[in-house]
C-alpha cells in the first residue's frame, strides 16, 4: 500500500510540476471515485447498449406499421374501387328494373284495355244475335279472343257448302256488329266430325269440306256485307279439333261448325314489346 502510494504521490508531481504530498486519506478517496466513476460507466455503457438494442427494435417495428399501413392503403384502396364498381352496378340495375317495370306497365295498360275491348266485343255480338242462340249460336271469349260458334245446322244444309238464308240472316246481324269495329280481325274456321264425307261430288274428305263451307262465309261477309276482305282468314280445320270427343250423334254435332274467332289488333302493344 505505501508503495501504490508512493509511485502515486511521484505521477501527481511529474505531471504537475509539484510535489504537494497526498495523504493516504485522500488517495483512498481518490481511489474510491475511480472505482464508482467506472462502475457507473459499466451502468452507462449497459444502459446505452439496452437503449441502442430498444431503438433498434422500435426501428423494426416502425418498418413493420408502415408495411403493413401501406397494404393495408392498398386493400383500401381496391375496397374503395370494388365498392365503387358495386355502387355503379346497383345503379344501371336500379335503372334497367325501373324501365322494365314502365314497359310491363304499358303492356299491362294495353293488355287491360284488350280485355276491356273483348269484353265490350262480346257483349254487343250477344245482344245482336240473341235470337239465333236457341239454333246453336253461342259467344265466348278463349285466351282474349271472341269466339262466335255457329253450329253447321244454323248455317247450311245437310252436306251443303251453300249458306241458307237463316244462316245469311245470322251473318248479317254479325256484320253490323264488326263492321262498326274495325281494329277487330277476324278468322274464320270449318270444322267437321269424324264422318267420313260420301258422294258430295267435288267435296273429297272432311279437308275439302271444311276448307269450302270457311270460305262460303268468308265470301259472304265479304262480297254480300261488305266486310274488308283483309280483315279476314279462312281455315279448314277438318275433324282434328273437336268441341266433343265422345262419338256420340250429339258430340259429333256439337263438331260441326263454324267458329269466327274476333281478334282485336295489338299493333299498340306488338310495337311496344319489339321496340328496343
Amino acid at each position: 500500500m505505501k508503495i501504490k502510494y508512493a509511485l502515486l504521490v511521484l505521477v501527481v508531481c511529474l505531471t504537475t510540476y509539484s510535489c504537494k504530498i497526498m495523504s493516504p486519506k485522500a488517495y483512498k478517496n481518490l481511489v474510491a471515485e475511480r472505482d464508482s466513476l467506472a462502475n457507473r460507466t459499466t451502468t452507462l455503457e449497459g444502459q446505452l447498449a439496452q437503449l441502442q438494442s430498444d431503438t433498434a427494435r422500435l426501428h423494426r417495428q416502425l418498418a413493420d406499421l408502415r408495411s403493413n399501413n401501406s397494404v393495408l392503403n392498398s386493400n383500401l384502396d381496391a375496397t374503395s374501387s370494388k365498392a365503387n364498381e358495386l355502387a355503379s352496378q346497383a345503379a344501371r340495375l336500379e335503372a334497367d328494373l325501373k324501365k322494365r317495370e314502365a314497359r310491363l306497365k304499358e303492356v299491362e295498360d294495353i293488355l287491360k284495355k284488350r280485355d276491356e275491348a273483348t269484353n265490350a266485343l262480346k257483349d254487343k255480338l250477344q245482344k245482336a244475335l240473341l235470337g239465333f242462340q236457341q239454333s246453336g249460336l253461342t259467344v265466348d271469349i278463349r285466351n282474349g279472343k271472341v269466339y262466335v260458334s255457329l253450329a253447321d245446322k244454323l248455317l247450311f244444309p245437310s252436306g251443303s257448302i251453300i249458306i241458307d238464308e237463316k244462316g245469311k240472316a245470322a251473318l248479317k246481324q254479325l256484320a253490323v256488329v264488326v263492321n262498326k269495329e274495325p281494329d277487330i280481325n277476324m278468322a274464320v274456321e270449318g270444322h267437321t266430325d269424324d264422318k267420313k264425307v260420301k258422294n258430295l261430288g267435288q267435296i273429297k274428305d272432311n279437308w275439302d269440306l271444311s276448307v269450302l263451307r270457311a270460305t262460303s262465309v268468308t265470301r259472304y261477309l265479304t262480297e254480300t256485307e261488305g266486310v274488308d276482305p283483309k280483315r279476314l282468314t279462312a281455315t279448314g280445320k277438318s275433324e282434328f279439333q273437336p268441341i266433343d270427343a265422345t262419338g256420340t250423334d250429339e258430340a259429333r254435332a256439337k263438331n260441326r261448325r263454324i267458329e269466327i274467332v274476333l281478334t282485336p289488333k295489338l299493333d299498340e302493344l306488338y310495337n311496344l314489346i319489339t321496340t328496343k
